[in-house]
């Protein structure tokens, strides 16, 4: 087990006034703690907190936070209090171990929303104080050595999670050679075939890349004395994840990544950067395209350096890596290069720039509360592959790859966002799906008129951007449905000769309010414009029964059979995303979708929602009430019956039509009208109604009816409606989406 004096040794070499008292109380405390207790290696436990704090040092993190390292487990795996911590140590270090302590007590409904919570708590923490989220790395890094000891499950788990989120952070955060630290180690377990072949293949051609790496090195230091440039130029090799990575993305073997090895050098001052780049370039030929700029362009983890690939000996290609000796601690150390131990309460600037993009996660979280949603967002910002684009002020903005201008809206100012229009790049308009490049100079044309849609979400990259568009748009959808669910009460109301300003004030309101399972009357008016209840329910409860009784006799009705636990009707099949359950969904006829096909759900007017395939005419005709289309999905758990059509050409021949109907019933599939007719080409058509599952099941059937002899085509066949495809206007039209002849079923 590592002592510890070389944790305090070590933090005094970098910071000589460092109280290392607070260290050696912090560890006498841990010891006392952890006394008794091993780790699963068979380990004393005490020596996971100590290998901690150690790695803090190599952070140079201040006293305080390897002494919060020490103490990480405390709180949660020993008999230790917070009053004990806060005493002992004070508020700074406590509130530093109390962010580290795991939320594991907690119970969540899934994992996702157990670890969307933890990354909730690691951002709030990171914009708190960054000290903890490094206590948090130091800590994984030492867990991931140890990991021989556990369960391949959860060897497994770990090495995943720390790919997926903590050796980015790592990342972002600036943090080089810590990211490579976590990822090579989750690697090995991870892929662990993938791993060893590269580590093998890596260690025999060895010699003859360091043979390579000193020639170019060698003749690099030449020439940097020869132009009395001060510099120092050393090799380096990729980490084994970056290869794997490499060979993944390009499809290639491991012979054909390029740069295996590279070199870089370290020089005084900025402008002997550049000066480095051109004595490179005179040396060797450079590779074109393969430049970049990070110190006039740097990373938005504060990343800077000089990026050049060349033909260097014997034509084999080197990268070579130029940057300045604070540049090279900024690219090591990350944002704990800029930690100011005398005022470490005080942010510097640099700090703030290095965190923006934890100030963006913020707003994120604050307005997404779907766990899914939310760690979406929190991997879009974590895995940033950088686009730098130009304001016409010429200030840089960096954005991930693939943004839009809707994006770079956002990014700019939220109202801007809200309100863009269109968008200018290098002068010219573009459309707001366009993805941007590297050096494009943006202009966002704006409007008081123009509001986000969701059909932005589609293709907005951001977090920022994509939470602002969640908020707006359920916020508007929010306002509509009150008010068309007003209008709809009102209207229905009215049709039995009644004021709805006196019914709506009555006695009965209270009661059909809480019937239909709201709490307030502007919440029911949301639910019917939602479709989420029936208007007719409300009624019933609001209006006198002998009333409703005697409209009844008077106005004929036509009476709809209840579906039965056979029909599509047994369980809808369908779910709503966002408005819960008890949500009536009417199916329509023009496409007859099944499950499989996209589809899409349009909020009636007093009729629930019906559902279409996206392709549908009726869909496609109502580009202009984008307010009233809402997200559905085929619930899975359901085998509920659907309806589909087909058509089938076959030769004239008797026998085809039972062996037709005989192959049907082979697919378990239940034929439910059949019209056939025949040409004088000897040609017989089949028109085909079937109740099936799902589009497999459908393909399965279609697949196999292919096959009878004298089968010549067959195919799916949607009747989309007339009158839905033709151009209409106004409410008229949507009304006519939602009641194209449907079946109406209720969710429960």
């Amino acid at each position: 087990m590592r002592q510890l004096d070389e944790i305090t040794e070590a933090v005094l070499a970098y910071h000589p006034e460092a109280d290392v008292d607070i260290i050696l109380d912090a560890y006498l405390f841990s010891a006392k703690a952890h006394r008794g207790q091993s780790r699963q290696s068979g380990e004393a436990y005490l020596s996971h907190p100590v290998e901690v704090a150690y790695n803090l040092t190599r952070l140079k993190m201040d006293e305080k936070t390897v002494a919060a390292g020490l103490l990480h487990d405390t709180l949660e795996d020993t008999l230790a209090t917070e009053d004990e911590i806060k005493e002992l140590f004070g508020d700074e270090i406590y509130h530093m171990v109390d962010g580290v302590t795991k939320i594991s007590q907690v119970q969540f409904a899934s994992w996702e929303e157990k670890q969307a919570e933890n990354y909730r708590k690691m951002i709030l923490a990171m914009a708190h104080d960054i000290r903890v989220v490094l206590i948090k790395l130091a800590d994984r890094a030492h867990n991931l050595q140890t990991l021989e000891s556990l369960s391949p499950e959860q060897q497994d788990r770990i090495s995943r999670e720390t790919l997926d989120i903590y050796a980015p952070i790592a990342n972002r955060l600036g943090i080089g050679w810590l990211k490579a630290e976590l990822e090579d180690g989750s690697f090995q377990y991870v892929r662990p075939e993938k791993y060893k072949s590269i580590v093998d293949r890596m260690h025999q051609g060895e010699d003859e890349r360091n043979a390579l790496v000193k020639n170019v090195c060698e003749a690099m230091e030449k020439e940097l004395v020869v132009a009395q440039i001060k510099g120092v130029v050393t090799g380096r090799s990729k980490h084994y994840y970056s290869i794997y990575k490499k060979m993944m993305l390009q499809q290639i073997d491991l012979e054909d990544v390029y740069d295996l090895i590279g070199v870089r050098v370290i020089t005084d001052s900025l402008k002997d950067c550049y000066a480095a780049l051109g004595l490179v370039h005179s040396l060797w030929r450079p590779i074109p395209g393969k430049f970049k700029d990070y110190i006039a362009m740097p990373k938005p983890n504060m990343y800077q350096s000089l990026h050049t690939t060349v033909n260097g000996p014997n034509g084999q290609r080197v990268e070579v890596q130029i940057r300045s000796k604070e540049m090279h601690k900024v690219a090591e150390e990350g944002i704990a290069a800029h930690w100011q131990y005398k005022d470490g309460d005080n942010k510097t600037k640099k700090q703030e720039d290095h965190l923006s993009w934890v100030r963006h996660l913020l707003e994120a979280q604050s307005e997404i509360q779907n766990p899914k949603d939310f760690l979406n967002a929190f991997k879009v910002d974590l895995f940033f592959q950088e686009v730098y684009v130009f304001t016409p002020e010429g200030d840089v903005i960096a954005l991930p790859r693939g943004a839009t201008p809707v994006d770079f809206a956002y990014q700019v100012h939220t109202d801007i966002g809200n309100h863009c229009l269109a968008a200018k790049v290098n002068g010219k308009i573009v459309t707001l799906k366009y993805k941007m490049k590297n050096g494009d100079r943006v202009e966002i044309l704006t409007s008081k008129q123009k509001h986000p849609s969701r059909d932005w979400l589609s293709f907005v990259k951001t977090s920022k951007a994509r939470s602002k568009i969640i908020h707006y748009v359920n916020h508007r959808e929010r306002e509509k449905s009150l008010e068309l669910g007003r209008e709809i009460l009102e209207t229905e109301i009215r049709k039995y000769g009644f004021n709805p300003a006196e019914v709506l004030k009555g006695k009965n309101l209270d009661e059909a309010i809480h019937a239909a399972g709201f709490n307030t009357l502007d919440n029911l008016y949301i639910g019917i414009g939602f479709g989420k209840t029936s208007v007719r329910h409300v009624v019933d409860k609001l209006l006198p029964k002998k009333t409703l009784e005697e409209f009844a006799k008077q106005k004929p009705t036509v009476k709809v059979s209840e579906p039965t636990g056979e029909s599509r009707g047994g369980g809808s099949g369908i779910k709503v995303r966002s408005f819960g359950e008890d949500m009536m969904l009417r199916i329509g006829k023009c496409c007859n979708p099944v499950p499989g096909d996209t589809i899409i759900g349009y909020i009636t007017r007093g009729r629930g929602v019906s559902i279409h395939s996206v392709d549908c005419p009726s869909m496609m005709s109502l580009a202009g009430e984008t307010e009233r289309l809402v997200e559905v999905e085929w619930d899975t758990t359901h085998k509920t019956p659907f309806p589909a059509r087909i058509s089938i050409v076959t030769e004239d021949k008797p026998g085809l039509l039972a062996k037709i109907s005989s192959t049907v019933s082979e697919c378990n599939v239940n034929m439910t009208r059949a019209n056939v007719q025949t040409s004088a080409l000897k040609r017989a058509y089949f028109d085909l109604s079937l109740e099936i599952l799902d589009l497999d099941h459908l393909n399965r059937t279609l697949e196999t009816l292919r096959k009878i002899p004298g089968v010549i085509h067959v195919e799916r066949t949607k009747e989309y409606s007339k009158k839905m495809s033709r151009k209409k206007s106004g409410d008229n039209q949507g009304d006519n989406a939602g009641s194209s002849e449907g079946t109406g079923v209720w969710v429960n």
